[in-house]
């Protein structure tokens, strides 16, 4: 990545003031950790300066100000940076619609999304997932009462978006661990699913 010292460190702060106050759902985490963690993975698995600075925004548009905020990321850093973000967003309106619906659109766009969104949604749902096994091994079944999708619901998502970027063959060192978070959050969860079913369609 090329002049990270400047555009990268201006995404840093932008996201950092744009996602003032907000915490991980659930916690007490800061929510700027998510997405430095979700820009180190993208950076270690060679993402350009555009990919490392979408990493860092890709929830701004979701979570802090819908297409006013996008248009604000498309001056500041450029239209690359906020077609990956876009890419990332399952969400521009507030209140946003149903969770279900949400998701299936979503997964229905990354079908055909560009490798530049493959890359950071596949950052983005390790780094989540992740979380997701920490919070089962802390709390168990209770962990649940923090995901809008519930037990179930979750987890086909999670298998869903696995499933795209698996038949994409995208990132594949990326989308193995990815798969080794998804399958120890079933194992967690005590999933009747078989761990090795990754299911598009919600069962």
């Amino acid at each position: 990545m090329t002049h990270q010292g400047s555009r990268f460190a201006q995404a840093l702060v932008y996201a950092e003031t744009a996602h003032a106050g907000q915490l991980r759902t659930g916690t007490g985490v800061p929510y700027i950790a998510h997405l430095l963690g979700v820009a180190a993975l993208a950076l270690e698995h060679g993402s350009n300066e555009d990919e490392a600075i979408a990493a860092l925004l890709h929830d701004t548009v979701e979570d802090c100000g819908g297409l006013d905020r996008l248009g604000d990321v498309r001056q500041r850093f450029g239209e690359n940076v906020a077609d990956i973000v876009m890419g990332c967003t399952d969400a521009t309106e507030i209140p946003k619609p149903p969770w279900k619906e949400r998701k299936q659109a979503y997964l229905h766009d990354l079908v055909a999304a560009s490798p530049s969104v493959l890359l950071v949604t596949a950052c983005d749902k390790l780094h989540n997932a992740r979380s997701i096994v920490v919070a089962l091994t802390r709390e168990g079944e209770a962990a649940w009462r923090i995901f809008k999708g519930g037990r179930n619901g979750t987890l086909w998502y999670y298998r869903a978006v696995l499933d795209v970027l698996s038949r994409r063959k995208s990132h594949p060192l990326l989308v193995d661990e990815l798969r080794t978070a998804i399958v120890e959050a079933h194992r967690l969860a005590g999933s009747d699913v078989p761990l090795s079913q990754v299911s598009y369609p919600e069962p």
